[in-house]
């Protein structure tokens, strides 16, 4: 892939990954602002608290969509090496988390990060989704259970042996999505932090 067309396709994926998915949903079936309820966050977690069951589903499923998608569609049709995927798959990232149709104001990267790990490497996915399931069915905190599991995608990656692009790529997913994780942490640290209701 030329270096315009590389970017021009940078430019389309940040600006998918940047539809505030919750936002739009919540809207459509009727929900007030999620942004000013709950944690005020746009993922699905808080959609579901919020708005509801089926509009929490549809935001997860919709958030993982938005890095699956374009970065499937780069992978399959434009065969970029790994520098490029890595990049590729770190601007989807940033585009969920900095949306600028939001002042850059976005989620937290979970939903976004699966989808993404999706191309990157199904056999990572059920590592993490495995985790996750163990740690949010002990503790019941999805928080916590995301952390763990973004955080498990770098080590899964470099023992499976890619190439050193798509592991900083993982590498640089994990920190952001930990770092969007602050309040939550600081929270499971103080005792503070909601658990999961079905």
């Amino acid at each position: 892939m030329n270096d315009l067309l590389f970017i021009f396709v940078l430019i389309v994926i940040y600006l998918i990954a940047a539809i505030p998915t919750g936002i739009v949903l919540s809207r459509l079936m009727g929900s007030e602002d999620i942004r000013e309820k709950g944690s005020g966050n746009i993922g699905a977690t808080n959609v579901y608290r919020v708005a509801g069951r089926l509009a929490g589903v549809l935001t997860l499923l919709g958030d993982t969509m938005k890095g699956f998608l374009p970065l499937l569609a780069c992978k399959s049709w434009l065969e970029p090496t790994p520098t490029q995927l890595g990049v590729a798959s770190a601007v989807a990232i940033i585009g969920h988390c900095y949306p600028l149709y939001l002042k850059f104001k976005g989620g937290k990267g979970v939903a976004i990060a699966l989808g993404i790990f999706l191309v990157l490497s199904p056999q990572v996915v059920l590592g993490t989704l495995i985790i996750f399931a163990l740690v949010v069915g002990t503790t019941r905190y999805i928080s916590l259970g995301s952390i763990m599991a973004v955080l498990s995608a770098p080590l899964l990656i470099l023992m499976l042996n890619y190439p050193s692009p798509i592991f900083l790529a993982t590498l640089f997913i994990a920190i952001l999505v930990v770092w969007r994780h602050r309040s939550n942490i600081r929270q499971l640290l103080d005792g503070t932090e909601n658990r999961f209701k079905a």
